[in-house]
């Protein structure tokens, strides 16, 4: 759901508390960016240092959503999506790679992860205005401009050009961790030891809370909503979930997921969630959001692949399965 932004962007004091501990404060503020809901913890020394340190977080990470967000028209990935067809737009450097470790993620996925998927916005709508199926030639129109292949990277000139016209790259599958990581980066260039940046599920934790323990992250369990499937205890690490039991549409009874498959241009089935540790939560998000595209076993084949990485799932039937890594992965978060 795309929200005004001129309504929400300095919409920040939704929840604001302080806990003295130690002669250390905790503070805590919600707000909205990126269309989703963020909240920052921080560990200060006292309530002012806190409140500014706060702003610093959010300072940065609004000028990475007017860096990427698809829906600002003077964002340079906006600038790139209207230029598709016509010419290459040169971005800094950070959107740059960003799109270069997006079009990673689409080789190691063999396209079930591509940011081009964003050709099908006009397709799938998930703000509660849609209660039809969008026709069978409307998506196969759109699979049309979708296609990493067709993402031309120029390094030496810092260009990103899109071959096709129609074609339009977005990141709502990996921009929020890239945010939460960005945040964490700056608040801890400024002196700050511990805190979490939870960008809408996407969440990265530093440093521990003032009694000296590793922060608790419970994983919901949508079956189960008084039980977790899981709880994590993290210092330096990220955590990201992806599913489809909070943003969704239903259709004749039917419930669709808001993440689509770029081949199909359906959305993903047979998994309910997917959460990923790890890291960097940017990362994570990729993985996250690849494995509910993938299904089960290609899923579990592609993160059974990585070393830092690992995921936990949970099915359509409720069934709980973890990668062959999870517990030794879990292990490094308390480091």
């Amino acid at each position: 759901m795309k929200l005004n932004l001129k309504k929400y962007i300095f919409t920040f004091i939704l929840l604001y508390t302080l806990v003295p501990i130690n002669a250390q404060v905790i503070g805590i503020r919600d707000t909205i960016l990126m269309g989703s809901k963020f909240k920052i913890t921080l560990v200060d020394n006292d309530s002012i240092s806190v409140e500014k340190n706060i702003n610093k977080a959010i300072d940065e990470m609004i000028r990475i959503e007017k860096l990427i967000s698809d829906w600002i028209p003077t964002s340079q990935v906006s600038l790139v999506n209207q230029n598709a067809g016509i010419k290459p737009i040169k971005v800094d450097q950070e959107v740059f790679e960003l799109t270069e470790r997006a079009i990673y993620f689409s080789e190691i996925t063999k396209g079930a992860f591509d940011i081009s998927f964003a050709a099908m916005d006009k397709i799938w709508k998930f703000d509660g205005s849609m209660d039809t199926m969008p026709s069978k030639a409307d998506i196969e129109k759109a699979i049309k401009n979708i296609g990493y292949q067709n993402i031309i990277l120029d390094k030496s000139n810092s260009t990103i050009f899109l071959k096709k016209p129609g074609m339009k790259i977005g990141f709502g599958s990996t921009g929020k961790g890239y945010a939460a990581q960005k945040a964490r980066e700056c608040l801890t260039h400024f002196g700050i030891k511990a805190g979490i940046i939870d960008a809408s599920g996407d969440m990265t934790t530093w440093g521990t809370q003032p009694n000296g323990k590793a922060w608790k992250i419970g994983i919901t369990n949508p079956f189960q909503r008084y039980k977790m499937a899981d709880v994590l205890g993290m210092k330096n690490a990220a955590v990201t979930t992806s599913g489809d039991y909070e943003k969704f549409i239903l259709i004749d009874g039917i419930r669709y997921s808001h993440i689509i498959n770029p081949k199909t241009g359906m959305p993903s089935t047979g998994l309910t969630g997917v959460t990923v540790i790890g890291p960097n939560a940017e990362l994570c998000n990729g993985f996250s959001t690849s494995i509910m595209v993938l299904g089960k076993e290609k899923g579990l084949e592609l993160i059974n692949q990585q070393k830092e990485y690992a995921a936990l799932l949970i099915t359509d039937h409720g069934r709980i399965i973890k990668s062959k890594n999870y517990r030794k992965i879990k292990k490094n978060l308390l480091k």
